[in-house]
């Protein structure tokens, strides 16, 4: 390992909100103080398509208290054109099942509870289609895939590659919807006064949120204020603007006072954003020696008929390993079914379970141990772009890991470990996702005193941004930390994007760090070096900047090792020990650092054995909408799990060589669950979740 740093970034510190966090002292969305505040509640529909033919809001408003009932017939006008899954109230279509057609304001929050039970809608329904399958007579290539990749792609001849190969891998796996579900729902407190909007959001960026609400209602930007100082959790879903922040806006304007909305648990199960399910073909051909000459993999996913979203899934095997003859394809079936929307490493999460599966399938092919077979197939040059990469330690991670895991050790076979009645096994995955800056602004102050502020609009949604900026002020500003103060959250400050695609710090730290050095540019030629009374102040923008950097292929790197203990009787299966060795370029702070890796490990356990959202058909709608029966990984699930990472310098990322952290500890861990679960077991689960009812009639063939 490296020296230790001699300034505040890399050395472990902890939240500088941790006290009011603990304590209660830190505001969320609807804890802000307000005078004369109402509260909303939402009324979901009932009917999967159709039109609203008679809405009755005589019993709701009988209840005491209500103040009024929103709906399309007398809910304030927007602007359309903006983004159809905010055009709200507006029209009497209904698109799927659990869509908000209606919006009680009360006194009080069981009043408006109460009087949404109470309201009365008839439909005229049409025929839905709800379900995804690769048999969809809809199926259809989008123009892009999210953000803005390319559909397809090809590169030599795959079937003439394939059918050559020594070695052929041709495998399906499928993976359900999964479901956000932060602690903090989704939430948002509004108030107009004198034409201008204020809104306290729990939001993963309040500077779209802004943007968008001005669009909608007709605004100069400059008369919406949103903010977002402390945010309990999004894992994507508050990525962009949602339901909540537009329908409290419209019900403050309506009855003019204050609207707090908060969606329940049940209600974040759809409306809100979800990871899309997804159905995925991997084709590998190889030769004896494990390397690979053809690669394939073709993903299916579904979108909404509001607004179309096209998961990226197959992106994550253009630039994963090697292969001379590739070609990757998307195809969406638009269903009667809430918009998916981005969910922790989206793309790359399901698009790694699939190829890192079928690379295990293939290493038991070829007879080579899996990490021998991801080292032989590793690459120097992009095969998507050409470029060589700024930095590739996947092998660094995969040979630090196997180390560390003891993996040298393992008995290759499948099905040959048994203590007492557990089955036990080993597994590994490799791991990736791209490093991305992009462009914000910052402003820095300083004071007569001796002390500085660094403003700038980034959202701390709990990885602990705020104090790793902090630390990178003190470190540019070169001064102790104590004596700079750092403000987040809130469109007044200079603007930056969401707290999303793990590039957060590295974009709001290249702000900062200019921010910072053009200060001390401007304290070293003023008077004497002396501030001014009144300060001295100073605004960067990084757009420039980064327009004008190498287009490179910059990712981050990780290997996932992983023992499952399988029941031979019931099929339970177990996590005995997650182990993950990352290389994601210079480390703020390891403390927090730490959380955001062993979290996404955490979500990649649970997204393998235990989520799977269920759906309906005949209604539209997923009946295991709660956390009693939507499943997540507890604490017992976890009885041992371990992070680390690389020293790594990368020149070409950023000022603070910081790489991202927030997504690289859920791409491939699923996949080592899975192929840990095969190695003890013999059995191979292609559909997530491995539950025990799809273990249980191959362990019992296996028993007789």
């Amino acid at each position: 390992m490296s020296a230790p740093p001699a300034g505040a970034v890399g050395r472990a510190h902890p939240r500088l909100e941790g006290r009011d966090k603990v304590t209660g002292a830190a505001r969320y969305a609807v804890e802000y103080p307000v005078h004369d505040v109402t509260y909303g509640w939402v009324v979901p529909a009932t009917a999967a398509r159709g039109r609203i033919s008679r809405i009755d809001v005589g019993p709701a408003l009988a209840v005491p208290g209500v103040l009024d009932v929103l709906h399309h017939g007398n809910a304030p006008r927007l602007v359309s054109g903006v983004d159809p899954t905010l055009f709200l109230l507006q029209e009497p279509a209904v698109h799927y099942r659990g869509e908000f057609v209606a919006l009680v304001v009360a006194e009080t929050i069981e009043a408006a509870r109460e009087a949404a039970r109470l309201v009365l809608i008839d439909y005229d329904t049409e025929p839905h289609s709800t379900v995804l399958s690769e048999h969809h007579p809809g199926l259809y290539r989008p123009d892009k895939v999210n953000p803005s990749y390319p559909t397809d792609t090809a590169d030599g001849d795959f079937d003439a590659g394939y059918a050559a190969a020594e070695i052929r891998v041709d495998a399906t796996y499928r993976t359900p919807a999964y479901h956000n579900n932060p602690m903090e729902p989704h939430a948002t407190t509004a108030r107009w006064a004198d034409g201008r909007l204020l809104v306290h959001d729990s939001t993963q960026g309040s500077t779209p949120v802004k943007a968008t609400l001005a669009q909608l209602f007709g605004l100069p930007d400059e008369a919406v204020r949103v903010v977002a100082e402390h945010v309990g959790g999004g894992f994507g879903s508050k990525g962009a603007p949602k339901a909540p922040v537009v329908l409290a806006a419209l019900a403050a304007r309506h009855v003019g006072r204050p609207v707090r909305l908060a969606l329940t648990r049940q209600q974040l199960f759809g409306p809100i954003g979800y990871r899309t399910p997804t159905i995925q073909r991997v084709r590998l051909g190889a030769d004896a020696d494990g390397r690979i000459a053809a690669v394939c993999h073709d993903a299916i996913s579904q979108t909404s008929t509001v607004h179309e979203f096209a998961e990226q899934t197959a992106v994550y095997t253009r630039s994963m390993y090697a292969g001379q003859h590739r070609r990757t394809t998307h195809r969406l079936a638009r269903l009667d079914v809430p918009t998916p929307f981005w969910m922790r490493a989206p793309g790359e999460c399901p698009g790694a379970y699939a190829l890192e599966s079928a690379m295990d399938e293939l290493a038991t092919a070829c007879g080579i141990d899996p990490v021998e077979l991801r080292v032989r197939n590793d690459l120097t040059v992009d095969p998507d772009t050409g470029h060589p990469f700024s930095s590739r330690n996947l092998v660094a991670c995969l040979r630090e890991g196997a180390r560390r895991f003891g993996w040298a050790d393992r008995d290759p076979t499948p099905a040959t470990r048994r203590e007492g009645r557990w089955l036990v096994g080993t597994g590994v995955a490799g791991s990736s996702y791209p490093a991305r800056s992009r462009p914000a602004a910052a402003a820095a102050t300083a004071a007569p005193d001796g002390t500085f502020e660094v403003r700038i609009n980034a959202t701390d949604i709990g990885t602990g941004a705020r104090t790793a900026l902090w630390q990178v002020a003190a470190d540019a500003l070169a001064v102790p930390a104590d004596r700079v103060a750092i403000r987040v959250g809130d469109s007044d400050l200079p603007p930056a994007g969401v707290a999303g695609g793990s590039m957060g710090t590295a974009s709001w730290s290249w702000a900062v760090i200019r921010a910072c050095q053009a200060l001390r540019e401007q304290l070293r030629h003023s008077a004497g070096g002396t501030v001014p009374p009144d300060g001295l102040t100073v605004e960067v923008d990084t757009a420039d900047e980064i327009r004008a950097q190498r287009s490179l292929p910059r990712y981050a790197y990780g290997a996932h090792f992983m023992q499952v203990r399988v029941d031979a009787d019931t099929g339970e299966v177990r996590m005995d020990r997650m182990l993950g060795v990352f290389a994601a370029g210079r480390v703020v702070n390891p403390t927090t650092a730490r959380s955001q890796l062993i979290g996404g490990m955490t979500m990649g356990l649970s997204m393998a054995l235990h989520e799977e959202g269920l759906l309906d058909e005949r209604y539209g709608d997923w009946v295991n909408h709660d956390l009693a029966t939507y499943h997540v990984s507890g604490c017992a699930d976890v009885p041992q799990i371990e992070a680390y990472w690389l020293p790594e310098e990368d020149p070409e990322l950023n000022p603070a060589g910081v790489k991202g952290l927030g997504e690289i500890g859920i791409v491939g861990s699923a996949a080592a669950v899975a192929n840990a679960v095969h190695h003890a077991t013999g059995v191979r689960i292609r559909d997530l979740p491995i539950r025990l009812d799809k273990l249980l009639d191959h362990l019992s063939v296996r028993r007789r």
